[in-house]
């Protein structure tokens, strides 16, 4: 059991680069298995999310280590296509290793994901998309099989633009015989920065960031170099907590644009926000204001992993905001947490009622998962008095050296394992 000591009540100030996308890192580490090939990745970060999708490559065979930011993968000596379940329940994004491995080995065997637990998450799209294209796949009390089988091009319309769907297509059809056009496709930043690595693996790939997105074609190259991009939820996550509490933060490295709707609600509360190609500035008295209506939507709407952090950063603002949330039916467990630190917020089917109090208190918290956790971290830094978060690895899951990033800035964080 990990704890968070966090003292509140002081201001953040400086300037700190932005970790490497976990959402980015995770596909990319999966799509290293669709060819024969060396792999080297940088800025990737050290989180137990990527140790995992690490644990995976390694058990299926390939060569997998990582060392700082830096994570070098051989896949050629691939020798096997199953995952057996406690691997796949670590993490939610398990699941794209299936469309990897279809593309590669033409099956595959695996087990429902793990993760948070914010609610249902079908792969009923995953799963259909794949039959579409000639995947056989059998069902059987959680565990998939997709029977050896040759994929052909097909063109795929998604009811919901689905990341993991999505990601999931643009993997396994780098090896279908013929055209593959997705349409109803995420346009995630993570979607682009897939594409740009199964570019650089031979991949004939387009239409990233729009919702027609086309593999037309795949010539393998033996070595891949590729740069993970900024991770746009901890940059949402840094300057919410710089709001809440109070400072004058820089964020660099950072594209503005992927996380633009957060700096809108920030901006509507009080903040003072700059922005440049690649970083963002932000300025915040701590004593902001309610922004009306917010609706989690898929990109590039609200993103509901920011949902949680924006929710704490708007604990203490002048008035009546409320967010309603339309990706995940269980996205507002760290509700009542909150509430233990005199927060006033009260949940009614998908929408959260916020009204500013006037301070907060310290209390002993328990994080429900990842983004909730690093909200009641953001409100903590914001209450009177020490807060201490009991978790049990979610926010390691996601935010790397999180502790000592807030502890750079003038945060009094410590984390004891």
């Amino acid at each position: 059991m990990e704890c968070w000591h966090i003292r509140g009540g002081r201001r953040l100030n400086g300037a700190c680069f932005v970790q490497g996308s976990k959402n980015a890192s995770l596909p990319i580490l999966a799509a290293s298995l669709v060819c024969p090939a060396e792999t080297e990745l940088e800025n990737v970060p050290r989180l137990r999310d990527v140790d995992a999708a690490l644990r995976i490559l390694r058990h299926l065979g390939c060569k997998a280590e990582q060392r700082g930011t830096r994570v070098y993968i051989d896949s050629r000596v691939l020798d096997g296509s199953e995952i057996p379940h406690e691997l796949m329940e670590e993490m939610r994004s398990s699941v794209i290793f299936m469309g990897a491995l279809i593309a590669r080995c033409g099956q595959a065997r695996l087990s429902l994901p793990g993760g948070c637990q914010l609610g249902k998450r079908p792969i009923d799209q995953h799963l259909a998309a794949l039959r579409q294209m000639g995947a056989r796949i059998e069902e059987d009390r959680g565990e998939i099989c997709c029977r050896p089988s040759a994929l052909r091009g097909e063109e795929i319309r998604l009811p919901f633009p689905s990341v993991g769907a999505t990601e999931n297509i643009m993997l396994a059809a780098c090896t279908a015989g013929g055209r593959t056009v997705i349409r109803g496709a995420a346009k995630e930043p993570e979607i682009a920065a897939l594409q740009d690595y199964l570019r650089a693996m031979g991949a004939e790939v387009a239409g990233a960031g729009t919702d027609t997105v086309v593999v037309d074609g795949f010539h393998p190259q033996s070595r891949v170099g590729f740069r993970i991009r900024p991770d746009r939820i901890v940059a949402a996550t840094l300057a919410c907590a710089a709001a809440a509490a109070g400072g004058d933060v820089e964020l660099r490295g950072i594209d503005p644009g992927q996380f633009s709707t957060v700096l809108d609600f920030l901006n509507r509360a009080g903040c003072d926000i700059i922005t440049s190609d690649r970083s963002v500035r932000l300025r915040s008295d701590g004593r902001l204001k309610a922004v009306g209506e917010v609706v989690t939507a898929p990109y590039p709407g609200f993103p509901t992993d920011a949902q949680p952090v924006l929710m704490a950063a708007l604990l203490r603002a002048r008035g009546r905001t409320a967010i309603t949330e339309t990706i995940f039916e269980n996205r507002f467990r760290q509700v009542p947490e909150l509430c233990r630190l005199g927060a006033d917020v009260t949940v009614s089917g998908r929408t959260a009622e916020i009204w500013g109090v006037e301070r907060l208190k310290g209390a002993a918290l328990t994080a429900t998962d990842l983004r909730g956790g690093a909200a009641m971290i953001v409100a903590g830094l914001s209450a009177e008095g020490e807060t201490l978060l009991f978790d049990e690895g979610h926010i390691t899951r996601g935010y790397e050296r999180f502790d000592a990033r807030l502890r750079a800035l003038g945060a009094d964080v410590v984390l004891e394992y």
